[in-house]
């Protein structure tokens, strides 16, 4: 009896050595919900950030096969049959959330190569909720509310050309009547795709029209024309496009009188800001705040050579007037209609070091010698402030 149990479970032994079965570790079959595409991208995730993350040793990523399977193992109380399926999967199969955050996760280029894998993940890689993340953090500083109208205008004449080449097609539609109607249709729908391959009212197609810079979009530039000294510590409007190749812009200011269009290339970021308000170059700003100001406040100022010229924004500071001895306590500055502008980037005694205003009927105030100044508004930004000392000048202006 001894003899045939000890025979008996030798036997068993023998027989689950043979089914060669081998358990990975459970981190490491985690790893499977992944396609290889996936983890070689490299827009998607690095190597060794997938593997700290994870808490998976590196040589675990060496071991994840080209294509995924799940392997099922059905045994039945006496252990007579194995059997093991393939099921193909792909990162579609991935939970809602997770796939979600992995598309969050990628930069504007990893979007892109994701929408042409197929249409689902097209539409999900489309969505204006992922790519308004990126507008944010590239334009949000230098894309304002002029900039979107532009836009919109932009999206507008582009689907009136298409109408108006619909209806050029349609015309000639009579000619091409003896063609296969099927042959003529594949001809258009290609040509369709290749000229719209994304909507044009989505942030996607928005983003790729700044990158690529077939969008001019209407900005403020400080220092104009290289920083010339005539241009020292003003902003002027502009029309911009990028270039991707050298991270600059180039901008397009509006004519002067009978001048031509000057043109700038090579703007860095840090000369451009989006319009703060919404007043055209050539337009007064009308001013709301000349009855809350005080010496010591920082304010912009329009102001232009000529009637016929674009105004341009030039920075200053509220002084104390001259019968003020500037004391704090005994300042009756503010009480005043006159107010007095100073900028103390000129030399004292320069005609550009300081000006009067009337507070209480203000207007276009100048001449054809000393130019003409238009609007105020007061800064209230501490960064705003701190960006145009930035740019103050090294040397006093005569």
């Amino acid at each position: 009896m001894l003899l045939y149990l000890f025979f008996s479970c030798f036997s068993f032994i023998l027989f689950l050595k043979s089914l060669h079965l081998k358990f990975r570790p459970s981190r490491a079959s985690e790893l499977t919900l992944f396609s290889f595409w996936t983890l070689k991208d490299p827009y998607i995730i690095s190597s060794s950030k997938f593997a700290s993350d994870f808490d998976v040793p590196r040589s675990h990523l060496c071991q994840i096969p080209f294509k995924m399977s799940i392997i099922k193992a059905s045994l039945n109380p006496k252990l007579e049959n194995v059997k093991e399926t393939e099921e193909e999967m792909s990162v579609l199969d991935l939970p809602e959330l997770a796939l979600e955050c992995i598309l969050e996760r990628l930069p504007p280029g990893g979007l892109f190569s994701m929408a042409s894998v197929c249409n689902s993940l097209r539409k999900r890689c489309m969505s204006d909720h992922l790519w308004k993340r990126h507008m944010d953090q590239k334009w949000g500083r230098v894309i304002g509310q002029a900039a979107y109208r532009e836009w919109k205008c932009f999206i507008a004449s582009r689907r009136d050309c298409g109408c108006l080449r619909q209806g050029k097609l349609k015309g000639l539609m009579k000619f091409l009547r003896f063609l296969p109607f099927s042959w003529i249709k594949s001809k258009l729908d290609n040509g369709e795709k290749k000229r719209n391959p994304h909507p044009t009212d989505s942030t996607m197609s928005w983003y790729l029209a700044l990158e690529t810079g077939k969008f001019w979009f209407p900005a403020q530039v400080y220092n104009r024309e290289n920083g010339h000294v005539g241009f020292m510590l003003s902003c002027y409007d502009a029309d911009l496009s990028y270039d991707a190749r050298t991270d600059t812009f180039q901008a397009r200011y509006p004519p002067h009188g009978r001048r031509a269009a000057a043109t700038e290339s090579g703007v860095t970021w840090d000369r451009l800001r989006a319009p703060p308000v919404n007043t055209l170059p050539h337009d007064l700003h009308r001013s709301s705040c000349l009855s809350d100001l005080r010496p010591g406040d920082h304010i912009e100022i329009q102001w232009r050579r000529n009637k016929g010229f674009p105004y341009g924004w030039w920075y200053g500071v509220v002084g104390h007037l001259e019968s003020c001895d500037g004391s704090e306590v005994y300042c009756q500055c503010h009480d005043s209609d006159v107010v007095m502008l100073l900028f103390n980037h000129y030399a004292v005694g320069s005609r550009w070091r300081q000006m009067t205003i009337d507070r209480r009927n203000h207007r276009e105030e100048g001449n054809e010698a000393d130019g003409f100044y238009g609007g105020i508004r007061k800064i209230d930004s501490k960064e705003e402030v701190s960006t145009w000392k930035q740019l103050w000048p090294s040397e006093v202006l005569e």
